[in-house]
């Protein structure tokens, strides 16, 4: 059976109700069996080889999710290139530990060929600064962490 076949095997198990799943092909046998939140691979005696042992299913591994950022998020109210600064030589709106007001310039998000300044939400202390120059953002991803 071929590991796209097999993953397939695996999504289904574990987006359904069913909680063990057994499949016979000329290959072999395998063996689905959902254990809790995750879905354990194991092959069915059958189906293991007369000389050595079987080799071992290897599973993707489980993405895990980034850290929630600490104090107040300032995200990007739109889809678009972000940029620390006015122009490539010019001077960063903030930095790291810079004390912002609501209401500054803190980025600039281009869409569709027009510059937009983004402003603060909110006046603080910035913590960090989520996104490299020149990264391409979506609409809500944190931009930076305001204390």
């Amino acid at each position: 059976m071929d590991l796209r076949k097999l993953k397939t095997l695996i999504d289904l198990v574990s987006e359904s109700n069913i909680s063990e799943l057994e499949v016979t092909e000329a290959e072999g046998k395998v063996r689905i069996v959902k254990a809790g939140p995750a879905a354990a691979v194991a092959p069915a005696p059958a189906a293991m080889p007369a000389a050595g042992p079987a080799p071992a299913a290897v599973l993707p591994p489980v993405p895990v999710p980034p850290p929630a950022p600490v104090g107040k998020v300032i995200k990007a109210p739109m889809v678009g290139t972000f940029y620390r600064s006015a122009s490539p030589g010019a001077k960063a709106f903030v930095e790291i530990g810079d004390t912002i007001a609501e209401g500054q310039a803190v980025c600039i998000i281009e869409a569709m060929k027009i510059m937009n300044e983004i402003e603060a939400d909110c006046a603080g202390r910035v913590l960090s600064i989520l996104c490299e120059n020149g990264q391409a953002v979506e609409f809500g991803q944190p931009l930076f962490t305001v204390e």
